[in-house]
């Protein structure tokens, strides 16, 4: 018996997609925290409570997003995904499997060496989180974002619909 195909996301990976986002777009624009705490180790400063409560929100922050991540992987092998409109071009459609490749991919990669850098003291892994991955993230997002609106103004496809009211 053939399964019937998804048409829209569950109200799950709706929750989790926008919980995620918040909590990304949160860390991604309160980072100074963390910097605040590198820099003030890095002279030998004595770092102040604050500054350890604002590193350690990021941080918390992180986990909770890796701790998703994990979720709407599991949900998306569970409950599926919607195909592409047929009114997307080939080359959208690639681009879009790669786009959701990296974001997923950064949704782990992210929190992972966020933490070996904070909790485990590996500066290699602070570098590539603080510069190359948070500046991939911030692109992706604006691509997202862009990619969401010629669905919904150009190509006039229910794309927005499926992640907000099914």
């Amino acid at each position: 018996m053939a399964s019937s195909p998804v048409l829209t996301y569950s109200i799950p990976q709706r929750l989790i997609h926008w919980l995620m986002a918040g909590l990304i777009l949160f860390n991604l624009l309160f980072a100074e925290a963390m910097e605040e705490l590198s820099e003030a180790v890095e002279e030998g400063q004595t770092p102040t409570p604050d500054m350890i409560a604002s590193a350690n929100i990021h941080a918390y922050v992180g986990i909770a997003v890796l701790c998703l991540a994990v979720i709407r992987v599991i949900l998306r092998l569970t409950h599926g995904a919607p195909e592409a409109p047929a009114e997307e071009p080939p080359l959208g459609r690639l681009a879009a499997k790669v786009a959701h490749g990296a974001f997923y991919l950064l949704f782990f990669a992210m929190p992972i060496s966020g933490a070996l850098a904070y909790y485990g003291g590996v500066e290699a892994a602070g570098g590539p989180h603080a510069g190359p991955m948070k500046l991939l993230m911030w692109i992706l997002i604006v691509v997202h974002v862009g990619a969401v609106l010629v669905h919904q103004f150009v190509w006039k496809t229910p794309v927005a619909r499926r992640m907000t009211k099914g």
